[in-house]
């Protein structure tokens, strides 16, 4: 099955030193998260954040309750980490973060590489919609903190 690509990107004005620090706490997921997914992490804190740290999640995704269990697999502060699903509702995820300097600020993109059960059709009707949802209220958090 080929890979579905999404990509996110924010210009925040702090610099990557500033900002990685908060993305190396799996907590702050909670709050990157919209409400609509009911999402908690339920791995113990602190979480030492570092290649191989697995992560286990609780969610609701269109009112299913799943567990998700996700892998760091790249670990380079305060430029780029990436995670991968262990266990959860995709046939692939893998989602790249980057923190570029740029214009006195950073630049974090957002890179996911994934693969759905039920093929282009419910990643069209369910799944990218979802995607555009979470990395919009992601960007709305992201501001109001940051921004």
């Amino acid at each position: 099955m080929p890979l579905l690509a999404f990509e996110s990107e924010l210009w925040l004005p702090r610099p990557p030193e500033t900002l990685f620090p908060f993305f190396s706490d799996a907590l702050n997921l909670e709050v990157l998260t919209p409400p609509f997914l009911h999402f908690r992490v339920l791995s113990p804190a602190p979480i030492e954040m570092r290649v191989g740290t697995r992560i286990d999640y609780h969610l609701r995704i269109h009112g299913i309750p799943l567990r998700w269990q996700s892998e760091i697999t790249a670990w380079d502060p305060p430029h780029r980490f990436a995670d991968e699903q262990s266990r959860g509702p995709y046939r692939t995820w893998i989602h790249t973060h980057r923190f570029a300097p740029k214009e006195g600020g950073t630049l974090i993109t957002d890179q996911v590489a994934y693969a759905v059960f039920g093929g282009a059709p419910i990643n069209r009707l369910f799944v990218r919609p979802d995607l555009e949802r979470i990395f919009a209220y992601r960007t709305r958090q992201l501001v109001a903190k940051f921004g």
